[in-house]
Order: structure tokens, then sequence, then C-alpha cells
């Protein structure tokens, strides 16, 4: 049983038998239930996600192509074609272009976003494209590889790639702050890499506590934190010093993070099927919600203008036997069972 559940049956309990009011704050507890599901259907694996609030749009990476879905329907309303494997999206500032980091053809590709064309494909110059951002100071593109272990910076108004960093280990998700520096989980040596847009160099590596392979990365711009995703905890980091601040427990198998601005709640995909929510705004940094999701359900989306969590799973099958030359199956996805699993209040 989850902790928090526990937590609420004993305070029921002992209110019921007059031992004690019940704090303040705890009708503030538990603040998140799913409330729709969509199903896309469709077959293949999935990857990271994003929200388009003011388009009411969420785009889905799924092995060859995008999704594009309206939030205000659940339909899939379009899709962006004839890629290879695809695995990020990031957004310019002006509303016009979108960009999909295609890791399966080493490239960027660009797209309209009022047509979903796709207007241009910029290799890289390395391998694997996967975590991708848009810096918004500087108007260039953050495409974070993989098998290379570099980031790939483009030039939004010529598409023209303007550098290629070297990174100290494996990138996984980035976040930017707005203001002129990027931040990227460094997988396979559990530290966030701190990047300065405009001179495109790694300017500070900082090691992370009670975090063993870092993912999915949000950022708290206003308060200046970082939370990166790990298994079963989440480091809560320092943007300007590095400095740890906490690692609150989160699910296990998470691969996406959220920041909620308005209620300072931090969030969690974690694969196992729960919702991990962490309440900022204390001190303790306390999880005040584990939240049953479906198993699968890694990756995720916030939306702030609807208050809305979207992530997405299917259904699976058995999970094969492991061979020599296959040690750690996965098993299969039911063909048409993909969906999206709509979270708000």
């Amino acid at each position: 049983m989850p902790i928090s559940r526990l937590t609420r049956l004993v305070a029921a309990a002992a209110l019921a038998a007059g031992l004690f009011a019940a704090p303040a704050h705890i009708n503030a507890q538990q603040p998140y239930k799913v409330i729709d599901k969509w199903k896309i259907g469709g077959d293949g694996g999935w990857d990271y996600l994003l929200a388009d609030p003011p388009a009411h749009r969420l785009y889905i990476t799924r092995g060859p192509q995008v999704l594009v879905v309206d939030t205000a329907t659940g339909k899939q309303v379009g899709a962006i074609t004839g890629l290879h494997g695809t695995h990020g999206i990031a957004l310019d500032t002006a509303g016009k272009l979108g960009y999909i980091s295609d890791g399966g053809g080493n490239a960027v590709v660009v797209f309209d976003r009022a047509t979903l064309a796709t207007v241009a494909t910029i290799p890289t110059g390395g391998q694997g494209p996967d975590g991708i951002v848009f810096e918004p100071v500087t108007q260039t593109v953050w495409a974070f590889e993989g098998h290379s272990k570099d980031a790939a910076v483009i030039d939004a108004a010529t598409q023209k790639v303007l550098a290629l960093i070297p990174l100290p280990g494996k990138p996984e998700f980035p976040a930017a702050d707005g203001k002129g520096l990027v931040f990227d989980n460094i997988e396979d040596k559990n530290e966030i890499v701190r990047l300065d847009a405009r001179s495109r160099a790694v300017i500070a590596n900082w090691p992370l506590t009670d975090c063993d392979g870092p993912s999915g990365l949000s950022m708290d711009k206003d308060g200046r934190r970082l939370f990166a995703v790990c298994d079963k905890h989440m480091a809560v980091v320092d943007a300007n010093s590095g400095k740890a601040l906490a690692a609150p427990a989160i699910g296990d198998g998470p691969d996406a993070a959220g920041w909620d601005a308005a209620h300072k709640l931090a969030f969690a995909s974690c694969g196992e099927g729960v919702l991990s929510v962490v309440d900022t705004s204390n001190p303790g940094y306390p999880t005040i919600e584990t939240l049953p999701t479906q198993r699968g359900a890694r990756t995720m989306a916030y939306d702030a203008a609807a208050d809305r969590i979207y992530t997405v799973t299917a259904e699976f099958g058995p999970k094969p036997a492991a061979t020599a030359e296959n040690p750690r199956p996965r098993p299969s996805i039911v063909p048409g069972s993909f969906t999206v699993i709509v979270i708000g209040r």
C-alpha cells in the first residue's frame, strides 16, 4: 500500500475515534486523479511527448512519426511522417516551427506547426539525437545525442549546425532556463551539466546525490531549481550552485519530469505505473501523492494552461524468454492498445 494512502487511512480512523483534529493541509493531499483516457491505437513504441497549450495540442513521438492530438477532443488530428526513430519535440518562441529529434536518421527535422509539413531535415553531425530543447535567448535548437555523447547546436534562423559540443557521458533530457543556460542529465555519470548557450560550452558538472541513471529533467525557472528523475528518487538541485537540495522518493522506472509553477509541484511519470507528485513549497519536499496510472506510463507532458498531465502507455503481452542474443527481452505491445492517460484535479 502506498505510504500516502496509509497515512490517509490512519488519519481517517483517528478522526472517527475523536483522537485528533485533521491538520489544515490534509485536504491539500492527493490533488490529482485520472480524469480520462484517449485510445489512440496504432502499433509500435513511443518516447517523449510535449504539450502546446495555446494550440490545444499534444505531440507524441512514435517511431517513424510524431502524432498530433487535439487536447480539447482527445482525437488525433494529424501526424508528421516519413521519419526514422523519433524521440523528442521542441517548439520555437514565434509559434511557427517545431523541431523533432530523429534519432534513427541522425537528424533534426523541422516542421511547420500550422500545416505539419516538413520544411527541413538537418543532419546533426553526431549520432542518436534524443532529448531536444529550444533556447530562446540565442534562438538555437539543442539536440543531445546519446550515441556520440554530444550536443548539436542549430541556428533556428539559418537551420545550420553551429557547434557539436562534447559531453562527459550519455545525455538524457535537457532544460533551458530562458536566460541563456541549458542543463542536461548525464545518465551514465549520474550528473547534470550546465551549458552556456552564448559560448556554446559546458561550464559546470554537478554530481547528483541519491540519483542513479537520471533521465527526465524539469526546471523551476523562477525559483532556480532543477528536478532530475532517477530510479525511485527525484534529485532537487540548485540551478545556480549545483547544490543538492533534496531527494524525495518517487516511483520506479521514471523517464520524464514536469513542473507546475502555479502550485509549486514537481511530477515524475514512472514506468511501474504511478505518477509521483512532490510538494516543493514544503522545505521537506514531501511526496504528497503516488497516483496509480498504468504500467509503462513512463513519459509525460504538463499543460500549465489546463493544469493537465498527459502520459501514454499501452497494454502488454507476455514477456519472451531471455536468450543469449537478447538477455533482456521486452514484452510485446498489444496492437491497437496505445492510450493517452489524462490526469487533472
